[in-house]
């Protein structure tokens, strides 16, 4: 680049009390306003941070190591950056900012760092699970909207960890997916299958996130859950999971994903369910409603909870692709 174009204040003698409004100035050239935005705001809370903790150089070298190893310890189907942020509650936040809920939908959880694209097709009824030490089960589901009519043709994403709290993803020697599943919900939106009772498990702690939550005197376990991904055009993307009813970990989840509207309990099988889905009697049966909501429905309540939480922090906004950027009229 030509010196005789660069158009920003020298960048000379930076200290303490300059250093900030210069990196913003210097990051400010972009065409892009949401950008310019994100890194504007990023570096002040970071310098911030800096600021108010006085961070030493040695503990300023110790994160970036941490992150270092964060990234060595990643693979393809083990994310430690996904666990970092599960642990921090970020993932949870920024799920909870980008996918707002009516109070008559489903609530989101985590995605957690074990999800994979590699899970089979089912049909109704299939079992998703091998495991001969799992406690078999079968759970019966709907997905509706928020009057209640049915959504059909919703691809549902599911998994589950087997009966010793191991995701498949987890096992070298496996030859293939287990424990997940993708099935498609009917033209009343129902959809059932059956699967294994989940157990607590803890999440992966022989890394940098396991030292991290170990340093906080945190432990690392999760309670019994089921994971669940709902996909369909015009409609919001769902990630959630139904959690058991009196697990003891229900209350102190590691990555902060229990909502109270997604604790559920198993109930035995009538005779009449017994007999209508084809399992004996007293078998275990978890029976729930899924809400979905509306792209549009989603879009409108994002942005008056944009703007109505910019306006709080006394920030002046416009929102550009529904994202805020600073209105500078």
């Amino acid at each position: 680049m030509d010196p005789s174009q660069i158009k920003i204040p020298p960048m000379k003698d930076l200290n303490i009390d300059n250093i900030t409004e210069n990196t913003i100035t210097i990051n400010s050239q972009s065409s892009d306003l949401r950008v310019t935005y994100l890194m504007e705001r990023l570096v002040t809370h970071l310098h911030d941070f800096a600021r108010e903790t006085r961070l030493s150089t040695n503990e300023w070298m110790a994160a970036l190591n941490f992150l270092v190893r964060v990234g060595q310890i990643s693979t393809d189907v083990r994310h430690e950056f996904i666990l970092l942020s599960d642990v921090l509650g970020l993932s949870l936040l920024v799920d909870a900012i980008d996918h707002p809920k009516p109070a008559s939908s489903t609530d989101g959880s985590v995605l957690g760092p074990f999800h994979s694209h590699e899970a089979e097709h089912i049909t109704q009824g299939a079992s998703m699970a091998s495991d001969p030490g799992g406690e078999p089960c079968i759970v019966i589901c709907t997905v509706k909207d928020v009057s209640g009519n049915p959504i059909p043709d919703v691809k549902i994403d599911i998994w589950e960890t087997d009966s010793t709290g191991h995701y498949d993803v987890q096992y070298n020697d496996r030859d293939g997916p287990d424990g997940r599943c993708v099935m498609t919900s009917d033209k009343e939106g129902a959809f059932w299958f059956k699967a294994i009772v989940p157990v607590p498990y803890p999440i992966p702690h022989d890394g940098p996130v396991g030292q991290l939550l170990k340093l906080l005197s945190r432990h690392p376990w999760r309670p019994a859950h089921m994971h669940f991904m709902f996909e369909k055009p015009g409609w919001d993307h769902l990630i959630t999971a139904l959690f058991l009813k009196g697990d003891p970990y229900e209350t102190s989840d590691a990555v902060f994903g229990v909502k109270q509207s997604l604790i559920t309990s198993f109930v035995p099988a009538t005779m009449e369910v017994a007999e209508k889905y084809g399992v004996k009697e007293g078998s275990k049966v978890l029976v729930h409603e899924f809400v979905l909501v509306s792209e549009k429905e989603t879009e409108e309540l994002r942005d008056q909870n944009a703007l109505a939480a910019m306006k709080k922090l006394g920030r002046k906004v416009k929102l550009l692709d529904h994202l805020p950027v600073p209105d500078v009229d």
